[in-house]
């Protein structure tokens, strides 16, 4: 009995614990081996999920922040032929006009054409944003599926341990340790954006 109750253990854990214990071959040193590669490992693991879901994060709100600087270009561009509709209609309406009032949409035409200019200019730079933040979305993105790919191998790693340990291959054992070796890469290419 315990001080939170009574601790009850399944039929099985007796007889597996017993098999681990007393089974031809076993080596405590392999078994605390494995036990702390485990721990490292799930560890790294743990650390590696966290970027990969910070880094998704970030590519889903740069995504969302190119999607706004597209919009905000879109109405410039918008703002831009609107004013151009004017400067034609103020075009037409010089060129119809008496040669007394001409000048008059001579100073439209070249104001709209001015503001033409500066509403050019703004959308331009509107969309430049919206392509740096694209940019900005793709590399996390890219580095999301490094820490993904980083995170499974040294899941499949920590179920290599369970068979090695189960299993009392050395071999296994290898496996396990270059699995684990592999995610520990993977997860330093993400580290530098590789």
């Amino acid at each position: 009995m315990t001080s939170k109750g009574f601790h009850v253990h399944g039929p099985h854990d007796h007889e597996i614990e017993h098999a681990i214990h007393h089974a031809p071959g076993h080596d405590a040193k392999m078994t605390n081996q494995i036990a702390l590669f485990t721990a490292v490992i799930a560890t790294v693991g743990a650390i590696f999920s966290y970027m990969g879901g910070a880094t998704q994060a970030n590519a889903s709100l740069y995504k969302s922040n190119a999607a706004i600087a597209k919009t905000e270009a879109s109405n410039q561009w918008n703002y831009f032929q609107a004013k151009s509709t004017k400067q034609s209609i103020a075009e037409i309406s010089r060129d119809l006009s008496p040669a007394d009032q001409r000048a008059t949409y001579q100073a439209r035409i070249d104001r709209y054409e001015s503001e033409k200019n500066e509403i050019k200019a703004a959308a331009e730079k509107t969309e430049e944003k919206a392509k740096q933040w694209d940019r900005r979305s793709d590399d996390q993105l890219h580095m999301h599926h490094r820490w993904t790919q980083a995170t499974t191998v040294l899941q499949v790693s920590i179920a290599l341990a369970a068979i090695a340990l189960i299993t009392r291959k050395k071999q296994m054992e290898w496996v396990m340790f270059a699995a684990g070796a592999l995610g520990v890469g993977i997860g330093v290419l993400a580290a530098l954006h590789i």
